[in-house]
């Protein structure tokens, strides 16, 4: 029995959805090949089928694309030949997706069985509203806090430096994790994580694709971010949940970290200017010196203590993107 009460038929091959119901499935996959077999069994067993599933395999090393065409083929199938990131596979799934409504999902996600109903059925009635998102709960249950509140130039510096561990309850931090939103109440909100998604097609021909430069994050804020621009409304429903397992893709990418950091990077000087480029970089060298003392301290009192040079290497790459 899965976190959302779904016992999905995993032994069985999936069968063609019935007649079209206006939903396209996006899929991006990278390395979670059974999070992804019960993610499809979870989408074929939906109280509202969609018209389509699309799944983008961003060259896999563990059988995933092998297993999607063996158990499931109703799924269109797009293999990679290199792991393309997150933005790109999306954009790639996108492009061939047929319907008005596209379902943005993550391979590690566990869908209740009317969860799409809800949501489409909240689009169908709110044409003011360009997308609309579940509440999203731990496999164990739990809900997760995963909106948040657009970063602004106070972010970078309560937040992945020594004031997040000073202050951390900063009115910075308290504003843009949303502190004071239980997720248990229905409301509009701006920045929902991109684990799943339903987006109108016509809002983002309107406000464009994933921004492809933002390779693994950030990109879901910045697309986020447009569609307020645009005028467009995004609706929480936590009357519906989808499981979700945090990380299980992004963990195991060995440049995590520096990748987040380039992407955080280029979103500030996207939306905030080449100065505030500057600002961040000067927020992370706040962080790299506080790091190296806490490091030294260790050495100081015989504790080990992680090497110096390796994320100052990456530092000093860092400062002169």
């Amino acid at each position: 029995m899965s976190a959302t009460g779904i016992d999905p038929q995993s032994a069985a091959k999936a069968v063609a959805p019935p007649a079209p119901r206006s939903v396209s499935v996006v899929i991006p996959s990278w390395n979670t090949r059974d999070l992804l077999a019960v993610c499809l069994d979870h989408v074929f067993n939906l109280e509202r089928p969609p018209a389509e599933v699309i799944v983008i395999d961003n060259a896999s090393a563990d059988g995933s694309a092998d297993m999607v065409a063996e158990r499931f083929p109703a799924v269109r199938l797009q293999r990679n030949a290199r792991n393309e990131g997150f933005a790109i596979g999306c954009n790639q799934g996108i492009r061939l997706a047929n319907e008005p409504y596209i379902l943005l999902l993550n391979a590690d996600t566990e869908m209740a069985q009317d969860a799409l109903e809800v949501l489409v059925r909240f689009l169908d009635a709110n044409p003011e509203y360009g997308a609309a998102a579940p509440r999203l709960v731990h496999p164990g249950g739990g809900t997760q806090r995963a909106c948040q509140a657009f970063p602004n130039l106070l972010t970078p510096l309560f937040f992945a430096t020594p004031f997040e561990r000073w202050f951390p309850n900063s009115p910075e931090l308290v504003r843009y994790f949303e502190r004071g939103f239980d997720h248990e109440h229905e409301r509009d909100i701006n920045q929902p994580p991109a684990a799943c998604f339903l987006v109108r097609r016509s809002a983002l021909d309107a406000v464009g694709l994933f921004d492809e430069s933002l390779w693994l994050f950030f990109n879901d804020v910045d697309l986020s971010r447009r569609l307020v621009a645009a005028g467009w409304r995004t609706r929480f429903l936590p009357q519906t949940v989808v499981a979700h397992h945090v990380g299980a893709s992004t963990r195991q990418f060995g440049s995590f970290v520096p990748e987040w950091h380039k992407n955080r990077l280029a979103y500030y000087r996207k939306h905030h200017g080449r100065g505030a480029g500057m600002w961040v970089k000067l927020c992370v060298l706040f962080a790299w010196s506080d790091f190296c003392v806490q490091q030294l301290a260790k050495r100081i009192r015989g504790r080990p203590a992680e090497p110096l040079g390796p994320i100052t290497r990456h530092l000093v790459r860092y400062l002169g993107s």
